[in-house]
């Protein structure tokens, strides 16, 4: 019968048991005279949990049309799979890295006019020379801890 197909690569793994796939065959009509009309080499395969269907009926053998079947259908899978999981990663990325907007910033340090802002707690300090010698951080400690 079938033996369970593994594709597995760092991040991405597709499995596929004989449970979750329904095959059927059936003729293939079309071109190809009378072994078309009079034989059912024609493979459809459904993989039943995410509803996929792939239908073959290139050759006339029905277990090389069966083979080219179950090998469309992993290579599908395999990339919803693979796209899952870059959309994943890239979300996670996201998050903690973030957009890098104005709004994710901490801290802003204006040297032109003079002024620091800790975008956390709303505090803006007016001596931007004072906060890079380490002195009056006072204020933004404070306000941090509350």
């Amino acid at each position: 019968m079938f033996t369970p197909v593994r594709i597995h690569t760092s991040a991405v793994d597709v499995q596929l048991r004989n449970e979750d796939l329904r095959i059927d065959t059936y003729r293939s009509g079309g071109l190809g005279g009378q072994h078309a009309n009079t034989t059912n080499s024609a493979v459809r395969i459904t993989h039943i949990p995410s509803g996929m269907t792939v239908s073959i009926h290139d050759e006339r053998s029905q277990h090389m049309n069966k083979a080219k079947a179950l090998k469309g259908l992993c290579a599908k899978l395999y990339e919803i799979e693979r796209s899952r999981f870059q959309k994943d990663r890239s979300k996670l990325r996201m998050e903690q890295i973030g957009s890098g907007d104005r709004f994710e910033r901490i801290q802003t340090y204006n040297f032109p006019q003079g002024r620091v802002t800790d975008h956390r707690v709303g505090i803006t300090y007016h001596s931007v020379n004072d906060v890079m010698q380490g002195e009056n951080l006072d204020v933004f400690i404070d306000a941090l801890l509350l």
